[in-house]
């Protein structure tokens, strides 16, 4: 039996960007702080993880880095909307 792990959905965006719509479950590191925190946040290398922003450019560069870390499953999702309907999550706003 293959058991597929849920990805972590990583939001690289603003504490008020984040604030204003994320995808639920999603876990917010804005890129400003992306290099110190990701590998607390994330400490195993093979976590399948999906990035998202508000447009794919930031995700992109902090996919980019993670690849750069070692980590083996990190894919860019481009915007926190494509990645709630790719997921069929709904976006929280708080």
């Amino acid at each position: 039996m293959t058991h597929t792990k849920q990805p972590l959905i990583i939001d690289v965006r603003s504490a008020g960007e984040f604030a204003t719509g994320h995808v639920r479950g999603s876990v917010n590191i804005p890129l400003d702080r992306f290099a110190e925190d990701i590998i607390s946040r994330v400490p195993d290398k093979g976590t399948p993880v999906i990035l998202c922003c508000a447009s794919g450019g930031r995700s992109g560069m902090a996919c980019n880095f993670m690849q750069q870390q070692g980590y083996q499953q990190v894919s860019n999702g481009g915007s926190a909307g494509a990645v709630a309907m790719q997921f069929g999550l709904p976006v929280d706003r708080f």
